[in-house]
């Protein structure tokens, strides 16, 4: 069943269009990734998900139509959201800003998530009172991912996640991502320039191009596409 889809999706910056008829399904428990190159609409698909962007066409989750409900709703629905760059509150402390994850959340305990964020990143115990926008930038991908997950979201938006961080970093952000995915059943649509490391954690995949769906399919299908593998993959 279709957690997330798509239909017939525009999107615009002012008079700059973005998206031209996006269609784009995920289904509970799936993680999926996005492909393109820059300028592709990769990262406007997740803004149109999240509200974040003027866009026409449906979007809807859970069967339910979201198209026209604001950022905070589509939050309080169990959509969260890590932006390109992170978008951490770099003044505030690492703990302040796991706390501000949670505020959507009516019950449990934000403690009892917490010990669970240090489950995966035990560094954040040590560094709960430091400023956060003096970690480094992999501990700040780190940070937001916690925040995200604060939420106990059913779906995880993730974009860009590898962006400028070591090869090492990225595939312990990808492992905990497989990990949420597989024992508590998290839904996840990544947008990722790093096909390779994409198509190994999806199990299906989009290519975007121009604002639009070019292919589709399940990532070994993809991964033996002989124009992915030369314009993503390298070989």
């Amino acid at each position: 069943m279709a957690l997330l889809e798509l239909r017939d999706v525009h999107a615009r910056y002012g008079q700059v269009r973005a998206l031209h008829g996006v269609f784009l399904r995920v289904d509970e428990g799936e993680i999926v990734a996005v492909l393109g190159g820059n300028g592709a609409g990769k990262t406007t698909t997740l803004r149109a998900v999240s509200g974040l962007v003027d866009h026409t066409g449906d979007v809807a989750f859970d069967g339910q139509t979201i198209t026209r409900a604001s950022p905070d709703r589509v939050a309080r629905l169990g959509i969260a959201h890590v932006p390109e760059g992170r978008g951490i509150f770099r003044e505030l402390s690492v703990w302040d800003n796991l706390r501000l994850g949670a505020y959507t959340r009516r019950n449990g305990s934000v403690q009892a998530d917490y010990q669970r964020m240090l489950g995966y990143f035990p560094w954040l115990e040590e560094r709960r009172n430091q400023q956060a926008g003096t970690l480094s930038g992999g501990e700040q991908q780190m940070l937001a991912l916690s925040r995200a997950l604060m939420a106990r979201p059913r779906m995880l938006l993730l974009d860009e996640p590898s962006l400028g961080l070591a090869p090492v970093v990225v595939s312990e952000i990808f492992r905990i991502v497989g990990e949420l995915n597989e024992k508590d059943g998290l839904t996840v649509l990544v947008v990722e320039q790093n096909a390779r490391i994409a198509l190994r954690a999806a199990a299906r995949a989009y290519v975007l191009e121009v604002g639009r769906v070019a292919l589709e399919g399940t990532s070994d299908e993809l991964a033996r596409n002989e124009s992915i593998r030369q314009s993503y993959l390298g070989y």
